[in-house]
């Protein structure tokens, strides 16, 4: 019984959808502290230096460049995000063959143009002979 459980875990636990999961969930949160970072050092600064109205900064406006650095950290993470799992999902097509299209099952009969199955021999709408079909 616990060989079965554990066959079961370790089907699910490695499967592709859930380690790909796990990788994004890692490299999400190292790219935040690097997004961070650069808001922080580079960013904040530069909206810090912008007008203040009273209490020096604080209040109203000071919230709103708190806010902006926020909404730029956001969205800078999230770029960077969506051109990683872009490159990812980019990376993961090169090597795939295309799908060869299905084999199709009905036609169209030649004296009604109504749709057929391609076994059948006579047309159920205007009963007529139909020719072999030829693939």
């Amino acid at each position: 019984m616990f060989k079965k459980l554990f066959k079961e875990f370790k089907e699910f636990a490695f499967k592709g959808n859930v380690v790909d999961m796990a990788i994004g969930v890692i490299i999400g949160a190292a790219f935040g502290k690097v997004v961070t970072a650069v808001t922080e050092i580079f960013l904040n600064p530069i909206l810090e230096a912008l007008p203040k109205m009273e209490n020096g900064g604080t209040g109203f406006v000071g919230s709103l460049i708190s806010f902006a650095g926020v909404l730029v950290e956001f969205l800078l993470t999230a770029l960077v995000l969506f051109a990683i799992i872009k490159a990812i999902n980019g990376a993961k097509k090169v090597g795939k063959k295309p799908e060869a299209p299905a084999a199709p099952t009905t036609r169209d009969c030649p004296f009604c143009c109504s749709t057929v199955s391609i076994k059948a021999t006579r047309c159920p709408n205007c009963t007529s002979e139909l020719p072999k079909f030829k693939a």
